[in-house]
């Protein structure tokens, strides 16, 4: 009990330390990524809070598997490297027992991370999504520049000569109106001021000292000059305020639970039998035809009919195989994403068959040497998932094995790596006791057998 507390001890601080490390990494690269998107809308910490809240779920569901075999190798790297490995093995503890601990370990975590998959992602993948899209359409704030006129507001022109940024101000003011079509306004003013409604809703133009002038382009005749002393003008504001949608409506793959994407593949090969059905009736009614072809008189006008006919059917067939091209992709991509929701937990198991070994066999601890090591399998684990994810979306792999491909290869080389490390006992015995032991005391094992 005290040995399986101080090995677990071992991967805690490890396992911490590469969550918050690669959590920072992938949150730089979505930064990064999307500060286009974000920079410039007038948008409010909470919000962007919410985003890369949101956004974290995804970033758990691959960070956790990674942070798992890097603290591995640094745990068993560094009981290697100060001979505690080695003196373990010398009571005759095999590498198999030590390994137990971590194992039930990354059990329970593989078990927290399919409920993970199933409840939690799909929400906060479904909200990203919606958030990412009020951001979207989300247009920057309205920005006047003196002598420049700005077009920000739909259907309005508006130019100011001189601009107070601090209350807001502005003086010599013109405004193009093409709210009304056919009409065109155009509103002069020696000052005025601009603000939003108490709602949000409506841009405010408080006029100071103007002229309105009235057009109608279907009627040159018709013109209209009026006077006023102060006028207020309000333009629409939803593109210069932001509003978050309710969650709801429909949702994509990356957004529902294994059980509800079940339910929609069991509806989809359903779907998938009546387009057989219809295609079976389709070449019935080509094999067997009803009516007999050859009921008109003359050579060409029996070939035209044949011709129409099988015009006909080979479209309604083309049609029926189309149907079933789409139905099938549907499928397969929901049951990728499915075989994602268990796959991606159980690389936590696979990477401590992989880590312990390798970290008794490099002896070192450090999390430079566990961060190389790792890279390379993280390499080659995305490599064949995301592989494995294409081509069985297009049909050439079958989900099950473009997406366990990856954990059952790196399993049996885990397999095989821990056999071979846990076959090496007597000589990391020996190699321990020639440690110990005084130089003129050193046990050579091959000068004992010939003696």
């Amino acid at each position: 009990m005290i040995l399986t507390k101080y090995i677990l001890k071992n991967h805690v601080a490890p396992f911490l330390f590469s969550i918050f490390t690669l959590i920072g990494i992938f949150l730089l690269q979505f930064l990064m990524k999307f500060a286009d998107r974000l920079v410039g809308k007038g948008l409010g910490i909470w919000i962007i809070t919410k985003l890369i809240i949101y956004n974290l779920a995804w970033m758990i569901v691959l960070v956790v598997p990674m942070s798992v075999l890097v603290a591995t190798l640094m745990a068993f790297g560094g009981m290697a490297q100060n001979n505690e490995i080695a003196a373990l093995k010398a009571t005759g503890m095999s590498l198999y027992k030590m390994i137990l601990p971590p194992l039930g370990a990354s059990l329970l975590l593989a078990l927290f991370l399919i409920y993970f998959n199933n409840n939690i992602y799909p929400d906060a993948n479904h909200a990203a999504r919606l958030l990412m899209e009020d951001i979207s359409r989300q247009k920057p704030t309205l920005s006047l520049s003196p002598g420049v006129f700005s077009q920000d507001v739909p259907n309005y022109s508006i130019l100011a000569r001189e601009i107070d940024q601090e209350n807001n101000t502005l003086k010599n003011i013109t405004i193009y109106d093409y709210s009304n079509p056919p009409s065109i306004n155009v509103v002069t003013a020696k000052s005025g001021v601009i603000y939003l409604s108490p709602n949000q809703k409506k841009l405010i133009m408080d006029l100071n000292e103007g002229e309105i002038h009235e057009f109608n382009n279907s009627n040159w005749n018709q013109y209209r000059r009026l006077r006023f002393s102060r006028h207020k003008i309000a333009m629409p504001a939803e593109q210069f305020t932001f509003e978050q949608s309710t969650p709801g409506g429909p949702r994509g793959d990356r957004e529902l639970g294994a059980p509800q994407m079940l339910a929609i593949v069991d509806s989809l090969q359903k779907i998938r039998e009546r387009y057989l059905s219809e295609m079976e009736t389709a070449i019935s009614k080509i094999t067997y035809n009803e009516s007999p072809i050859v009921t008109e008189k003359g050579a060409d006008k029996i070939y035209d009919r044949v011709k129409q006919r099988l015009n006909n059917h080979k479209n309604i067939l083309r049609n029926i195989l189309n149907r079933l091209e789409y139905n099938k992709k549907e499928i397969n991509r929901y049951w990728v994403e499915i075989h994602k929701k268990y796959a991606l937990p159980f690389a936590c198991i696979v990477f401590i068959l992989i880590g312990a070994p390798l970290g008794t066999m490099t002896r070192k601890g450090g999390f430079g040497m566990a961060a190389g090591i790792s890279l390379v399998f993280f390499l080659i684990y995305w490599t064949f998932l995301i592989g494995g994810e294409k081509l069985s979306d297009r049909g050439l792999l079958s989900p099950f094995w473009g997406i366990w491909s990856a954990n059952i290869l790196l399993g049996i080389l885990g397999i095989i790596l821990t056999i071979k490390s846990a076959r090496e006992r007597i000589e990391l015995k020996f190699d321990f006791i020639n440690k110990v032991l005084p130089k003129s005391w050193k046990y050579n094992p091959d000068e004992n057998e010939n003696s």
